[in-house]
């Protein structure tokens, strides 16, 4: 029994995710786009890992390789030790988009089981499931209710629960709480921390907010205009409870400017 684990445990990925020489060009009528360009990174179990940087810099779409919705040209990526078409179809991972596109003739009960519907759980473990996830969420309560009905805090709040639904280690958010204001956005970056540290999860979270990344993060990727490059990994030093009033310290402040100074070095790179 001992050598089984031991060799489950040795057989486990090093890193969740794992990018080397990654690149990706797109083909277009004007000519080739370079959108990313030779990215290395690892992403370890239980990371909170933010990509950062200029309009255009390829954060978005480096999560979208992740997730297979876009495929690289060249260099090596791994989700889990497995591609990411086959992280995909092992539902590897939980996508939390810009919008929280939930359908709105769907109560939030319902759109929150919308995927464990595609996957074919039972009606007791749905039942279970998002039950859960609506408390992960702090959204008891609201099962019954429709989009229209909730702010878009609370929308937001539902869409992460739907991307948790199904347990994947890793969750992918492309600019969650980019359209809200500053208020619910720093109520809603507290939450998310407790969310993550209750599930262990790792997160790879893409954002133009500075305080945003260097708040909730272990790890700062900052990238360049394109083609996204990256300029600097920050590894924080903050603890890891935050209260909100942790961005006026001596600490939170000198990270952010070097995350500032990891911005204006890749505007040097000519595009």
């Amino acid at each position: 029994m001992q050598q089984t684990r031991l060799a489950a445990r040795m057989n486990e990925p090093t890193s969740v995710v794992s990018a080397k020489n990654l690149s990706l060009t797109f083909e277009t009528d004007d000519g080739p786009v370079h959108a990313l360009s030779n990215v290395d990174l690892e992403v370890k179990k239980g990371d909170f890992v933010s990509f950062i940087g200029p309009s255009g810099c390829g954060k978005t779409t480096f999560l979208r390789v992740i997730a297979d919705l876009e495929k690289h040209t060249s260099g090596e990526i791994t989700v889990n030790g497995m591609t990411p078409e086959e992280a995909r179809k092992a539902r590897s991972y939980g996508y939390v988009f810009q919008a929280a596109a939930l359908y709105p003739w769907r109560t939030i009960e319902n759109n929150i089981a919308l995927p464990l519907e595609i996957m074919g759980y039972s009606t007791d473990e749905k039942k279970k499931r998002i039950e859960r996830t609506l408390d992960l969420v702090n959204l008891s309560g609201f099962a019954k209710k429709y989009p229209w009905q909730l702010s878009g805090g609370m929308q937001q709040r539902a869409s992460i629960a739907r991307a948790l639904a199904f347990d994947a280690d890793l969750l992918l958010m492309d600019e969650p709480f980019g359209a809200l204001d500053e208020i619910v956005r720093d109520h809603l970056n507290s939450e998310l921390l407790k969310l993550w540290e209750r599930t262990n999860k790792t997160i790879c979270f893409v954002t133009h907010s500075i305080p945003e990344a260097v708040y909730l993060s272990t790890k700062i990727v900052v990238m360049s205009p394109r083609p996204g490059r990256v300029t600097d990994i920050i590894e924080s030093t903050l603890p890891k409870e935050r209260p909100l009033d942790i961005r006026e310290t001596p600490e939170f402040l000198e990270i952010a400017h070097r995350v500032r100074e990891g911005l204006k070095a890749g505007h040097s790179y000519e595009e």
